[in-house]
């Protein structure tokens, strides 16, 4: 416990000892050269050193990138399935009044089926934050709280289409054998 303490902290004790040992040495030197008519030089000079050295650790320190970026290339089927349940009609009239966006509609459905914020971003290429305004949209737009209360009052307003049904099949993972786009 104690050696995580110091290696957590490692950064803040070396500093707090090298402040000490420059205590310690402007002391001796204080003693050493009171009667020497340069000493306000040489304490200008010692804490001039001191500062660039710690100007230099600072931006050593703090001139280091905290993140490695990572690009992630993905493939991405085109699916007859896909086109077919873009086509499916819903209630045109409500999403209008409501003013549901089709990204919102598209996160509606893929909140039916179940999936968490994380696994929307995913499948939708889009950031975690991105759905979660997206979810924030549709619960003021549908007048809900929850998850659940919004994919029950778009099954009622016909927004998204009932578990089971011939058109939420459509929505099934398609198979590898489908061409590359």
């Amino acid at each position: 416990m104690i050696q995580r303490f110091l290696a957590r902290h490692r950064h803040i004790i070396l500093y707090g000892l090298s402040l000490a040992l420059l205590l310690v040495l402007l002391k001796w030197l204080e003693w050493r050269f009171i009667v020497i008519d340069r000493a306000i030089e040489i304490y200008s000079g010692a804490i001039a050193v001191v500062f660039t050295g710690l100007g230099i650790w600072l931006a050593l320190k703090l001139g280091r990138p905290k993140w490695k970026t990572v690009i992630v290339e993905k493939e991405v089927y085109v699916t007859r399935e896909t086109s077919i349940a873009s086509s499916i009609a819903v209630d045109e009239r409500e999403l209008a009044r409501l003013g549901i966006s089709p990204r919102e509609l598209e996160v509606l459905q893929l909140m039916a089926e179940g999936l968490s914020n994380q696994e929307i971003a995913t499948r939708l290429f889009v950031s975690l934050n991105t759905i979660k305004t997206h979810t924030g949209n549709i619960f003021a737009k549908l007048d809900v709280r929850r998850r659940t209360q919004a994919v029950e009052q778009a099954r009622k307003l016909n927004l998204i289409h009932q578990k089971g049904s011939p058109e939420s099949r459509i929505f099934a993972v398609p198979s590898q054998n489908h061409p590359k786009v």
